[in-house]
């Protein structure tokens, strides 16, 4: 294609500040020649359009529009509020407006041939995305003509469809509300839904209608025209087609959400029907597996379709969950009646399996109230009272405790009777416990919370049976007894191992478990030790991020100084408190001699002197002595003329005789050498009290191990004016200044730390500050 210019279109700006309000775009139009310009977003677009229009001979340019070409933009029809969203090398054509396609589209499917009615049915599902076009269509009468199309059904198949998808999104723009919606076309949608032989492409948008009727209208009627004709029985038939999963979960949550208290428990006991649970199980497993698949796909695309897809079909997921689980909440929040012969029945039961004793055995006062301690009861006179007193969880607790000691009485028994083996101390009381547990379930799933926005944590395993609360909890009991052993708590630990447990839960849940064997399984896997493991890491790195914060690496730099004086003072007091080492002289070592050395508190001289292995010499016992003054500077490892020039036979080792192996120096072998830890003083002064016979200037040590060796080496580069290089410097550097940052930031735990400052904010217009009066 040619490139035109069109005259008036494409004038220079120069100034920086509007080169932003450029955009360089093509205009096209079928039939006519493509047009490229630069595009001035501070023109009205009526005068744009009108250049165009006399560019390419067009009359009556009000009558026509611009459009986006690419599909994937919310707006059609670019306006004065959207043609923000254009950008360079965009392809826009020029099309008849809003106005008069919505006038023409009315006309056709009122007016129109068979053929030119589809034409327009095609054209109406595309454009009424638009809400510009919309709000013409609306104004033309053109939504209450679909509406009479859909209540005569004089469409099938395709068109009825195009019908359908059009009353939706034209619907959605807000511009009508949902209690304008008769009964009959309610019903006709309702008879789509409740029939799978209309098709996917007409049951997708009638399922999507009657969700918004249930979830936006304000009127209860129309509620009601919907439950009664949609069951979960029927949408429960759409859940095995992968294009109305979506869709129908989200009417399925719209019923439940809406329904009063009793419709409620009868949706919720549709719901946990086997059938129906092998379905939402299937359901959920797969899009479990395809978010699964997407997140360990390093090359999968954020904006992909089928990702988008799973997190919407997640979120539902979850909406089935929170409602299913929000039944829950009745009971949650009820107090037992300590006085209701049902509560003392289940009690007397619970205590019947878990002690093998019958109600006649159990009916004295003293062997009551023992098994009742034994339990974990804290009102062993009226045990009901720890279900009244602790609400919520209420009659749940009892509830679980209940179902776990009929379900799964063989691990019930054992949780009870290995607590009553313990010491007092150590026991766990099984009562309190399950009591706080099923609390803390309930916060961790969230019972009694209505559904969060944009959530999509789900769990296939609660889809998998009919009781899933209680299974749940019959697995985390017995986590809780796990732990409870593993720390060998007693009861003053109760709130850290009920922390450790909830810990172990969540970290468990992370993974969507699609199964209670699997969460069990992770469970295991989540022992104290790991748990202990997992925080110290993950404070290791959250101190590594902080560490790298511009305020912190100023911080750092800031006390490094202060920190460094420190290191210094104490590698002087370590020289003060002194060293024994084995006598060395040019020439190696001398047999069986050692000498200890120690520095003046003034710092002024060195006193040292020979002494036997096992010696500790004062001060003043040590003869000899060594001005500071007097050293010139000081050696290390193969440089030092006791070790120079020497070649070792063999490596030094505690105990026994090691092959003769030359090998290179390692800081970090067990075994040293000589080379690793020697150093040598050497002076200045010649006229000195002791008297070598290779040399009188030279002073040569090695150090024990590698701490003496850098402390001593560190104290003699201070003394010497210069700066410390060992490693055991860093390390001391790092620990200090890591335990000083952690001890300034105490009053800023829990508070995230920005890289940059906060913006100083503008001086005030006058200083004449007001002072009250003394």
């Amino acid at each position: 294609m040619s490139e035109t210019k069109v005259p008036g279109l494409n004038v220079r700006i120069t100034s920086k500040s509007q080169l932003d309000n450029i955009k360089k775009v093509a205009i096209t139009k079928p039939g006519q020649q493509a047009l490229f310009l630069e595009l001035d977003q501070n023109r009205p677009l009526a005068g744009i359009i009108q250049d165009i229009c006399e560019k390419w001979g067009i009359m009556q340019p009000e009558e026509y529009a611009i459009q986006f070409s690419d599909s994937n933009k919310q707006q059609i029809y670019i306006t004065e509020r959207s043609r923000l969203d254009i950008s360079n090398g965009d392809v826009l054509v020029l099309s008849p407006s809003p106005a008069k396609t919505a006038k023409e589209v009315y006309t056709t499917l009122k007016e129109g041939k068979p053929e030119e009615k589809m034409g327009a049915m095609e054209k109406l599902s595309r454009l009424s995305a638009d809400i510009t076009f919309a709000m013409e269509f609306i104004t033309n009468e053109g939504l209450d003509l679909i509406k009479q199309f859909v209540r005569d059904s004089k469409f099938h198949g395709e068109p009825m469809a195009y019908l359908l998808k059009s009353f939706v999104n034209l619907m959605e723009h807000g511009v009508v509300s949902w209690d304008t919606i008769e009964p009959e076309f309610t019903k006709k949608v309702t008879d789509y839904v409740s029939s799978p032989k209309h098709g996917n492409k007409i049951i997708q948008p009638s399922l999507e209608i009657l969700e918004s009727v249930i979830l936006n209208s304000t009127q209860l009627s129309k509620h009601k025209e919907v439950e009664q004709q949609v069951t979960p029985e029927k949408i429960n038939c759409h859940l095995n087609t992968p294009e109305l999963q979506k869709n129908a979960l989200a009417l399925l949550n719209a019923l439940f959400t809406k329904a009063s208290p009793d419709k409620k428990r009868k949706i919720n006991a549709s719901i946990q029907n086997k059938a129906f649970r092998n379905v939402l199980v299937t359901v959920s497993l797969e899009v479990w597996n395809r978010e699964w698949n997407a997140a360990n796909n390093a090359k999968q695309n954020v904006l992909n379709t089928s990702r988008t897809i799973g997190s919407e079909m997640g979120h539902q997921l979850y909406c089935l969950q929170t409602l299913m689980l929000n039944m829950y909440e009745t009971r949650m929040n009820t107090p037992a009646d300590p006085d209701d012969p049902n509560v003392q029945k289940q009690i007397d039961s619970l205590t019947k399996i878990c002690f093998d004793v019958d109600n006649e055995t159990a009916q004295s006062g003293n062997r009551k109230s023992t098994l009742y301690r034994k339990l974990g009861f804290q009102d062993q006179s009226n045990p009901g009272n720890d279900f009244s007193l602790n609400t919520p969880p209420g009659l749940l607790a009892l509830d679980n405790i209940c179902y776990f000691s009929n379900k799964y009485q063989e691990s019930c028994v054992k949780v009870v009777l290995e607590n009553c083996t313990r010491a007092d101390e150590h026991d766990c009381p099984f009562i309190k416990a399950s009591i706080m547990l099923t609390k803390t379930l309930c916060e961790i799933l969230r019972i009694g919370e209505p559904p969060q926005e944009e959530e999509t944590a789900y769990y296939p395993m609660l889809f998998s049976h009919d009781k899933p609360f209680e299974e749940f909890f019959c697995i985390c009991i017995q986590l809780l007894n796990k732990t409870w052993r593993e720390m060998r708590a007693s009861m003053e630990d109760f709130p850290k191992v009920l922390g450790v447990a909830k810990e172990q839960i969540t970290r468990a849940l992370q993974n969507q478990p699609p199964t209670f064997d699997a969460f069990r399984v992770r469970l295991n896997q989540l022992t104290y030790a790991e748990i202990i493991r997992l925080w110290e890491r993950e404070r290791k790195s959250k101190e590594e991020d902080q560490a790298q914060a511009a305020p912190i690496i100023e911080l750092r730099k800031m006390i490094t100084p202060e920190m460094k004086e420190l290191i210094r003072q104490q590698r002087l007091n370590y020289l003060i408190e002194g060293s024994k080492f084995p006598k060395y002289t040019t020439r190696g070592r001398t047999k069986e001699k050692y000498w200890q050395w120690k520095l003046t508190p003034n710092l002024k001289a060195f006193h040292y002197g020979d002494c036997a292995e096992n010696d500790n010499l004062p001060l003043e016992k040590l003869n000899n002595k060594l001005p500071v003054s007097d050293i010139k500077s000081f050696v290390t490892g193969r440089d030092c003329p006791h070790i120079k020039d020497k070649k070792e036979k063999t490596r030094m080792a505690p105990t026994g005789t090691l092959p003769k192996t030359k090998f290179k120096t390692d800081t970090h072998h067990m075994f040293r050498r000589p080379t690793d830890h020697a150093f040598s003083m050497t002076t200045t002064s010649f006229a000195i009290q002791h008297v070598n016979s290779d040399t009188n200037d030279m002073y040569c040590f090695v150090a024990k191990d590698e701490v003496e060796f850098d402390m001593w080496t560190d104290g003699l580069n201070v003394l010497l004016g210069h700066e410390m290089r060992s490693t055991q410097m860093y390390k001391d550097l790092n620990m200090l200044l890591d335990m000083e940052i952690r001890i300034r930031l105490l009053d800023a735990e829990g508070i995230a730390i920005p890289n940059e400052p906060p913006p100083i904010p503008p001086e005030p217009e006058n200083y004449d500050f007001a002072f009250p009066e003394l």
